[in-house]
């Protein structure tokens, strides 16, 4: 119980990775604050893990609902320890950049890169006063693309740049990480009555030196050591969780 009375806001944490990462901080003691736009799914993972956790619906691209937010969680918990900056739009590909209208660049760039922006903000007062963390998930999209995924890789790009800028304007009381999934099959981290078995081939898991695609369990036990005082000593980093996909030289 490594948490045991720390208080966490997981944003995008109703499913996927975060709803992976929201059960294993309340597994491990701590009162954890879902803050995502699914209705349905926020209220199942609340049935779902306990007392422990709770549900706000958030925008996390609309400055007044996270700041609402926030002040929910401290109201609730009576402080606050950390901040995990999931919430995104997990879709990259969006076609040719000649047809990309500039309402679904700003969209990405909203939600994935600005939003983290507005939790980091608004959560800033209560992390100074805990020496709380910060912990920013972006993606493997960073520093590698697939063709027309322009506004995705350019807000997870992003994302790596904003962990380091904040670990040094935030610290010493604040730490701030980024991690950098890979494939990560998050199909059994759905509400209940969406979860499935993830469809992968054998070959699927061959392109990865680990062996295996990943899974949201092996990005939320990264999470919780940098949310840990284990992890003390640790701020600007920049982890890549990919299973050294990233690191793989393929000839076609």
């Amino acid at each position: 119980m490594r948490f045991a009375s720390n208080v966490y806001i997981v944003t995008g944490g109703a499913s996927g990775i975060g709803r992976a990462i929201t059960k294993l901080l309340s597994d491990e003691g701590a009162l954890v604050m879902i803050a995502d736009h699914d209705l349905h799914a926020g209220h199942d993972a609340v049935e779902e893990y306990g007392d422990r956790v709770r549900f706000t619906r958030c925008d996390v691209a609309r400055e007044n609902e996270v700041k609402r937010v926030v002040s929910a969680t401290i109201r609730w918990g009576g402080r606050l320890d950390g901040v995990v900056n999931n919430a995104g739009l997990a879709n990259p590909a969006i076609g040719p950049i000649e047809k990309l209208e500039l309402s679904v660049w700003n969209t990405f760039i909203a939600t994935n890169l600005t939003g983290a922006f507005l939790c980091a903000k608004h959560a800033i007062a209560g992390l100074r006063r805990s020496h709380g963390a910060i912990v920013n998930i972006g993606s493997t999209r960073a520093v590698q693309s697939e063709p027309e995924t322009l506004p995705y890789s350019a807000s997870k790009g992003g994302i790596a740049a904003l962990t380091h800028s904040l670990a040094i304007s935030l610290g010493p009381e604040i730490r701030v990480n980024c991690i950098e999934p890979g494939w990560i099959a998050t199909s059994t981290f759905a509400a209940r009555d969406r979860r499935k078995a993830p469809k992968l081939s054998k070959r699927d898991h061959a392109q990865h030196p680990a062996g295996r695609v990943g899974t949201p369990e092996d990005i939320a036990n990264l999470c919780a050591w940098l949310l840990s005082a284990e992890a003390g000593f640790v701020t600007g980093a920049v982890y890549v969780s990919d299973g050294g996909m990233t690191r793989k030289m393929i000839y076609l």
